[in-house]
């Protein structure tokens, strides 16, 4: 199983961002992924998650209206659309997966940063 988080960069408050989650090695059924960040100082927080198999998706509140997650099944990758970043924004986010009904995300991915200057 590999994942690997991409599309960090610095940007402005306000503006958006789109990150990438590539993964492979498992197959869609009863698989999640799930979306987590970490700032500095801070715990790791989950902030989205999405079922492979038939798309259910959920978000942490703070994020609600602001963040999108999907899948593209046949390219292995799911998307997380960021919109009107914010400075609190700014974290390092990790693509993780759990395989339903396991309590835990089994494989996590390496982390790409994100930015976000007021």
């Amino acid at each position: 199983v590999q994942l690997q988080a991409s599309g960090g960069g610095l940007v402005q408050a306000g503006e958006p961002l789109s990150l990438s989650c590539a993964a492979s090695g498992f197959t869609a059924d009863y698989n999640f992924i799930g979306w987590f960040r970490q700032a500095p100082g801070k715990r790791r927080e989950g902030i989205s998650y999405i079922s492979l198999s038939d798309g259910e998706t959920d978000y942490r509140d703070s994020v609600k209206g602001r963040l999108t997650i999907s899948r593209d099944n046949p390219k292995n990758t799911l998307y997380l659309q960021m919109i009107s970043l914010k400075p609190e924004d700014t974290a390092m986010y990790y693509c993780a997966k759990w395989v339903n009904p396991t309590p835990e995300y089994d494989y996590w991915g390496r982390g790409t940063l994100v930015t976000v200057s007021s």
